[in-house]
């Protein structure tokens, strides 16, 4: 960075001494040895166009496309409408950056305010903010939201995804707050686990809908129990899901929280994707990030402007609940974009056929000796046994253009939507059954 930063040698100098340090290696002392590069990055001399052009296509070359996918676990691949991706990729939406002469933006600020109405029509709940950088920052973000001198312990479900648990863990940890987690039963929340937990240090209660497992919560149950105990209920959304499943606000959630991906975004190497955050209008001083607000201009005219920003975030670090001041502003476009295209209508379509085919896909894997292990009602996702040896199996999937279930404690993770044809189940029963009959030993 020393010979990249477009300072000169004196004024490096200068600060270096000013922070009470010698050379630029100072400022790495406590980096491991075995890290740093002594002779400097081994960076090939510049390339032409052509040859860049070139070399990233072998680089993608190297990528397997599935043309039939059968996990989920966080993130789908659902029907993307083309008009998205042609909205998306327009010149006036394509920004490098939130804009920080708001006002100014109206083109951008409008499209944030259309993203955070229709989250709130998705969620039931009163107010969303601009959206912040995965479901997973959205879930820990959430949590910090509940935090007071009182309470500040999570109670967070074990059948929730694990990478969501581990981030709301690591922010608990750097705020010296408290994670617990709810045991799970038959893929679900153990509820009665959860009455048991619940103390006056009980800031919030963490449950995802449909679970990690695919299996529907009784999300308005567990809201009930928190909220008799004085904690918020915050609850995760599939937003696919939410067009037929009871919504957050019905449930009586008091933040709603959820990855976007599947609204429009395709599958790809971890993203981008977008966490949306919604909240009731009690809690709206404690979102994250900004809200964009609808207002009139001098002549009367609708305007749209920056209603709520947090301003300890940029000014207070240290006393802010959250330091988050970026957000997803392209994703949420995409976003908006395939639920504008989609309607509710399409929302529900999409929506009901996934579950239609993921208790056709169960119900066939069952019939080929892989019944499901847990037996609550699920959405587009379930486990099951497998009888065979799951490493085997997946690389003979794989061979075949299949890309399987995800190995779990117990089985595999199976999941379904949209884009799955019957016949695509049927192709991959008799596969299963030709690798079985093979030999395939677990």
């Amino acid at each position: 960075m020393g010979s990249y930063l477009p300072s000169t040698g004196a004024q490096q100098a200068e600060m270096l001494k000013a922070i009470g340090l010698d050379s630029l290696e100072e400022l790495y002392q406590a980096a491991p040895t075995e890290l740093i590069l002594e002779d400097g990055p081994a960076i090939p001399k510049g390339k032409s166009e052509l040859e860049v052009h070139r070399a990233m296509e072998a680089l993608a070359g190297k990528n397997t496309v599935f043309t039939t996918i059968f996990r989920g676990a966080g993130a789908y691949r659902h029907y993307i409408p083309a008009i998205v991706g042609h909205i998306a990729a327009k010149e006036t939406f394509v920004t490098a950056y939130t804009p920080y002469q708001a006002e100014i933006s109206q083109g951008i600020l409008q499209s944030i305010f259309e993203y955070q109405t229709m989250i709130c029509e998705l969620t039931g709940m009163d107010v969303s903010n601009a959206s912040v950088y995965d479901g997973a920052t959205a879930a820990a973000e959430a949590v910090a939201m509940c935090r007071d001198r009182k309470r500040k312990k999570a109670l967070v479900s074990a059948a929730a995804h694990p990478d969501v648990i581990e981030t709301i863990r690591t922010y608990c940890w750097a705020s010296g707050d408290e994670m617990e987690l709810i045991p799970c039963r038959d893929g679900v929340t153990d509820l009665s686990a959860l009455q048991s937990l619940l103390s006056d240090q009980a800031a919030c209660v963490y449950i995802q809908q449909p679970s990690y497992f695919g299996g529907l919560e009784d999300a308005a149950q567990a809201g009930g129990i928190a909220h008799a105990a004085g904690a918020k209920f915050i609850m995760a959304i599939n937003p696919i899901a939410a067009a037929i499943v009871p919504s957050p606000g019905e449930c009586g959630a008091d933040i709603a929280v959820g990855e976007g991906q599947p609204l429009g975004m395709p599958l790809s190497f971890g993203g981008p994707y977008l966490g949306f955050m919604a909240a009731t209008e009690a809690l709206t001083r404690r979102l994250p990030g900004r809200i964009v607000g609808e207002t009139a201009d001098g002549q009367g005219r609708r305007a749209f402007v920056l209603t709520l920003q947090a301003r300890e975030q940029h000014i207070r670090r240290e006393k802010a609940s959250s330091n988050i001041c970026s957000n997803q502003a392209l994703c949420s476009m995409v976003a908006a974009a395939y639920l504008a295209a989609m309607g509710p209508n399409g929302l529900r379509s999409a929506a009901s056929q996934s579950m239609a085919k993921a208790h056709y896909l169960a119900a066939r894997l069952e019939g080929a000796g892989f019944p499901r292990t847990n037996q609550c009602e699920f959405f587009h996702e379930f486990v099951t046994t497998c009888p065979v040896d799951k490493t085997g199996l997946l690389d003979y999937l794989e061979q075949n253009g299949i890309l399987g279930g995800l190995p779990v404690d117990g089985g595999l993770l199976w999941c379904a939507t949209e884009l799955n044809s019957k016949e695509e189940i049927d192709r991959l029963i008799q596969l299963i059954q030709t690798y079985s009959e093979k030999g395939g030993a677990a």
